[in-house]
Parts: structure tokens; sequence; C-alpha cells
């Protein structure tokens, strides 16, 4: 085992194996160091992400879990690099994000084209989801709902700073009927206490890649993007950085929050008098 800086994966997969302990043994987390002849202070840092566990370490804790060699290849092949400062995903896994978006204590995050993940609307998600066509309505409703959950971290008592900076573009390129962006325009509406807008003036702005920057108490800070194809967390100084000073100018650059109600208001009422103008038409 050697101690190391831990990663949003590492925690992930160090969590990971804590279930397996809590599922496949009666054994706490003291109980297992003894079990396996360690300091107990070696299985709370695997467990927390804190400390890399060696090959032969791995194998112990499989093998004391009950689990076969297929199972330990399969885990020993995720945890390679479960330390690295730069890591991808597929898309559809979402573990490492969720455990991140919980244990942070600041997210600061920009979109450009669609609003982020935890102040979509159900339905917004689901119209993001389905549009492109590649999903079944299943995989939709089931990643929707599963965006959903995610907010739950919103509505925590001690829950972290948020900061959530929306382009403009966004919210002329929502997608779904009038009642869908009517919803999404009234949730980032009532949330301006947490959400600035991008104007559209801002066009240089809109070239830059949707990110987050997660925070934490006592952990590095990670800089999170993703695609249809990969989600991406990166650890490096660099790219943290790099993820402070386009918040930086984002600062300077959106609207207050004032004024992000207004901007917001003027796209609700747009929109309803749109639905009025097409109601007339068809009498």
């Amino acid at each position: 085992m050697s101690a190391t800086t831990s990663t949003a994966l590492s925690r992930d997969l160090g969590d990971e194996l804590r279930l397996l302990r809590e599922t496949t043994t009666k054994m706490n987390g003291r109980q297992f160091a003894v079990h396996l002849g360690w300091d107990p202070s070696k299985v709370s840092n695997i467990e927390h992400g804190k400390a890399r566990a060696s090959d032969v370490d791995l194998a112990q804790i499989m093998t004391a879990c009950g689990k076969n060699l297929e199972y330990l290849q399969e885990f020993r092949s995720r945890y390679h690099n479960a330390f690295d400062p730069y890591f991808a995903q597929v898309s559809d896994n979402l573990r490492t994000l969720v455990m991140t978006e919980a244990l942070a204590t600041k997210i600061t995050a920009y979109d450009v084209l669609t609003p982020h993940g935890l102040v979509q609307t159900e339905g917004t998600a689901q119209a993001l989801l389905s549009v492109n066509g590649l999903h079944t309505k299943e995989i939709v409703e089931k990643f929707a709902r599963l965006r959903i959950e995610r907010q739950t971290i919103l509505r925590r008592p001690l829950h972290a700073e948020f900061m959530f900076y929306i382009h403009e573009l966004a919210l002329q390129m929502l997608v779904g009927d009038i009642r869908t962006r009517e919803d999404q325009y009234l949730r980032l509406l009532f949330n301006t206490h947490m959400l600035r807008v991008v104007p559209a003036e801002a066009k240089d702005l809109a070239f830059s890649t949707k990110c987050a920057l997660y925070e934490f108490e006592k952990a590095s800070p990670v800089v999170y993007t993703e695609s249809d194809v990969a989600n991406v967390f990166a650890q490096s100084q660099t790219a943290v950085a790099h993820a402070k000073q386009l918040f930086k100018r984002l600062e300077t650059v959106a609207l207050d929050a004032e004024q992000s109600k207004r901007k917001l208001a003027e796209y609700v009422s747009a929109l309803r008098e749109d639905r009025d103008d097409h109601r007339t038409d068809l009498a």
C-alpha cells in the first residue's frame, strides 16, 4: 500500500471496496483489518481512496470477501488508473460523478448549450436524452430519473455552495414542447440565487467547453467535463488553474442575480406570447 493524493475515482473505488466488505462479511473495518493482519488505518485509507492498495492487498481483500480470480481481475483493471490525475469513463457510468457531487463543499459549473443536470427539469432531461434518437424510451426514462435523483444534494440542510453559469445560447436551444421549455425557464428563474446567465453578446465564451469544478474540505479540487461518449475527470494543477481562470472570467461577464432573473422572465414572457399567438391562429 502506498499513500498518495486521492482522486474522484480512487474515492469511488475505495467506497466500492467498503460496500463489498459490508455485503460479503459481517466484519467492520477494524475487524476486517485484524482478519487480514493489517493495521486498521490501512483498511480505512484504502476504503476512503487515500492510499493505493497493491495487487497483493487487492487479492487478500477479494479472498476474504469470497470473490474469485475473475472478479479480482475485473476490479484490478479499473483500479489500475484510480490515482491518475486524468481519467475518463463511459458516459453512462454515473457512480463516480454522483459521489463527487455528494462529497463536494463547493460546485461551480458552466454550461453552454443545455442547463446543468442539477438544475434541469425531468421534462428537459427526457427531451435532451431523446433528441438524437439513439436511446430507447426505457433508457431515457431511467437516466432522466437518475438525473433528478442527483438533485437531492440541492435540498440538503448543509448543502454545498453552488454556482451555475449558463450561456444564453442554452436558453435559446431548449428542446421539448412549449410546456417543457416553460417549466425549465421557471426552474431556472426560481434559482437565480445560485445561477447566472452569460449574455448572448459574450460570443467567445460560447466556444468554451462545458465544465464543472468540485472543491472539497480535505481533498484536491476536481475538474469535470462530459460528452456523449465519455465523462472526463481532471485533477492536475493545470486543469484546475484553467477552470478557475474560466470561472473568474465568467464572474465578470455574467449578469448578476437580478439581471439574470429579468433575462429569464423575458424568455418566459416571450414563450407565453408565442403560445397565445399560436392559439389565436388556430381559432
